[in-house]
């Protein structure tokens, strides 16, 4: 489920990736919030299910605060237990492993890759 626990959990695993990053432009960003901004519809088992992904906001930069889109993408595992209600946070990736979001600072977008 995606709530606010989930959100918190994401909004913390976020800084610390940025932390360990060997990108010197995001290197001192940090996440200040990752917020719902969709209707519940968006949410949901199936709409997750059909489309393998979600739209989140995030506020993200050197002061927290820049908003972002972040394009939360569902990989097998974390698509079969969303879809099972079961807890998806086993699925974001290890903060010192890059290869889990994607950042263009340019367009204000955020992509994180679930496992």
């Amino acid at each position: 489920m995606i709530d606010r626990d989930f959100c918190e959990f994401l909004e913390y695993e976020m800084c610390k990736v940025f932390e360990h990053s060997n990108n010197d432009e995001i290197k001192w960003f940090w996440c200040d919030g990752v917020l719902t901004d969709q209707p519940d519809i968006y949410y949901s088992q199936k709409f997750v299910n059909d489309n393998r992904q979600v739209k989140l906001k995030a506020f993200i930069g050197n002061d927290g605060q820049t908003e972002y889109e972040l394009t939360l993408k569902f990989g097998n595992k974390a698509l079969s237990r969303y879809t099972r209600n079961l807890d998806i946070k086993e699925c974001v990736p290890n903060a010192d492993k890059q290869n889990w979001f994607d950042i263009d600072t340019k367009r204000n977008k955020i992509e994180i890759q679930l496992d």
